[in-house]
C-alpha cells in the first residue's frame, strides 16, 4: 500500500490535532487510516476499495467507524478550521460560499430528492452540500460544510429519524446554512477581508445585512429580480438597472486566470444608496461578456469607500476558486465517493475529506506534492515489476 511516509511528521501532527475527538483508541486508529486511504492514489475511494487499500478483507471496519463509533464531526470541523488558521490564513483572505451536488440512486440517502444539481447541469436525484471555502495567497481549501435538507425531508420526521437526523434539525435555506457557517468560521478566528458567492447567497437580504453589520466587505451575485436602492434611495429592480446601462464607463479587466488563460470581461461599476455605516459604500457591479455583450451578470458590492473597480473584479473572480476545490477534492480525496446514507455518516465522511484536502493544500503551499510523489513511486514499482516479469520469462537479459 502507498503511504505518505515522506510527510509522516506533518501527517502525525494533524492526526494528533484531532486525536482527542475520539474516545477510544480503535476510533483514533481508524481516523488515521481512513484519512490515509483518502490521501492514497486509489482511483476510487468507496468503502470496498478503501478497505482493500488498507489491507482489510471487507469494509465492515470502515462502516463501523463512520456509522457507530463515538465521535463528533463538528469537533473535527473545529480542528480543521484551527489548522487552516494556523497554516493558510492571511489578512486579505476571501471566504467563498457555494454548493455542489452528489448524485444518488433511490430515496433513502439523507436529504436526497430530485432537485437542481450543478454536477448534472440540471435536475437530478441528488444530495446538496453547501460549503464555505477559504482562499489566500497560500492556497484554497474547505473550512465548513452543511447538508441541505429539503422541506420534503424536514416535514417528515419519521423519515428524518430513519436517516439519523436529530429532531432539533429544522429546515434551513442554503443562505441560512451559509450564514451559520460564516459565523462559526469568523468566530474561530480565521481572518478574512472579503466574502463572495453566487446569486443564491447574494440575493438573500438577511445574509447581506449580517455581513454589513459586522462589517465584512463582499461581492455577491444577484438575481435580476432583486430590488436595490439607487442614489436617491429609490427602490429599483436589478433588471431595470440592467435595461438602461450606459455605453460609457466600461473597463476591460481580467477576473483571474482560468483553465484557458485569463478571464477577460467588460465591467461597469454603478453607485447605489449608501449603507448605514460611515466610510462604507454600496455598488452594483456589472460583468459583460466581450463576444456576447447581451450576457450580463450583476453583483452587489459592499466595501470601504475608495475601493477600486479592479479590487472588486478580483474578488468577483475568486468565486470560481470554489469550483477548483470541488474538482480537486472529488478527484483526489474522494469527496463524492462515500457510501453512507445517514446524516451522521455524511458529515463524518465529508469532514474527513475536507481535512485531507486541507492537508494537501498545506503541503503544496510548502512546495511538496505527496500525491504526485506517490504516483511516481507507483509507476516506478510497476516498471520494476514488469522488468522482473520479463527477466523471469527470459524476454530480457538478467
Amino acid at each position: 500500500m502507498e503511504t505518505i511516509s515522506d510527510w509522516k511528521a506533518d501527517f502525525e501532527e494533524l492526526m494528533g490535532r484531532i486525536g482527542g475527538r475520539f474516545a477510544r483508541s480503535e476510533a483514533r486508529n481508524w481516523a488515521s487510516r481512513y484519512v490515509k486511504g483518502l490521501l492514497s492514489t486509489m482511483p476510487r475511494k468507496n468503502s470496498w476499495q478503501l478497505a482493500e487499500e488498507l489491507g482489510e478483507a471487507n469494509p465492515y471496519g470502515i462502516q463501523q467507524f463512520l456509522y457507530r463509533a463515538k465521535w463528533e464531526a463538528d469537533k473535527v470541523r473545529d480542528d480543521l478550521q484551527a489548522y487552516v488558521v494556523e497554516h493558510l490564513s492571511a489578512e486579505a483572505g476571501v471566504l467563498v460560499l457555494d454548493e455542489t451536488g452528489f448524485l444518488k440512486k433511490g430515496q433513502h440517502s439523507v436529504g436526497v430528492q430530485v432537485q437542481y444539481c450543478g454536477t448534472a447541469r440540471g435536475k437530478a436525484n441528488c444530495q446538496i452540500g453547501v460549503f464555505l471555502t477559504y482562499v489566500s495567497d497560500q492556497g484554497l481549501t474547505f473550512v465548513d460544510r452543511a447538508l441541505y435538507l429539503p422541506e420534503s425531508w424536514t416535514s417528515d420526521r419519521e423519515r428524518c429519524r430513519a436517516a439519523g437526523v436529530p429532531d432539533e434539525v429544522e429546515f434551513a435555506t442554503k443562505p441560512a446554512l451559509g450564514k451559520a457557517m460564516l459565523q462559526r468560521t469568523l468566530s474561530a478566528g480565521l481572518p478574512a477581508k472579503w466574502v463572495t458567492g453566487e446569486s443564491v447567497y447574494g440575493s438573500h437580504y438577511p445574509l447581506r445585512h449580517y455581513l454589513e453589520s459586522i462589517p465584512l466587505a463582499h461581492v455577491m451575485g444577484l438575481s435580476p429580480k432583486d430590488t436595490l436602492l439607487n442614489l436617491e434611495n429609490f427602490p429599483q429592480r436589478v433588471s431595470e438597472y440592467l435595461s438602461q446601462l450606459p455605453q460609457q464607463g466600461w473597463a476591460r479587466l481580467s477576473a483571474g486566470a482560468g483553465a484557458k488563460g485569463e478571464r477577460w470581461y467588460d465591467w461597469l461599476l454603478l453607485p447605489l444608496g449608501d449603507p448605514d455605516r460611515p466610510g462604507w459604500k454600496r455598488w452594483l457591479l456589472v460583468r459583460r461578456k466581450i463576444d456576447k455583450p447581451d450576457k450580463i451578470t450583476p453583483y452587489i458590492c459592499f466595501a470601504p469607500a475608495g475601493t477600486t473597480l479592479p479590487e472588486l473584479v478580483t474578488v468577483a473572480g475568486k468565486r470560481w476558486t470554489v469550483e477548483q476545490c470541488f474538482e480537486i477534492a472529488k478527484q483526489e480525496v474522494g469527496l463524492d465517493e462515500y457510501e453512507v446514507r445517514s446524516y451522521q455518516g455524511w458529515y463524518r465522511h465529508i469532514t474527513l475529506a475536507a481535512l485531507a484536502h486541507a492537508f494537501l493544500t498545506v503541503l503544496r503551499a510548502k512546495g511538496q506534492d505527496p500525491l504526485a510523489e506517490m504516483e511516481k513511486k507507483t509507476k516506478s514499482q510497476r516498471s520494476h515489476s514488469m522488468k522482473a516479469f520479463k527477466r523471469q520469462r527470459g524476454l530480457i537479459s538478467p
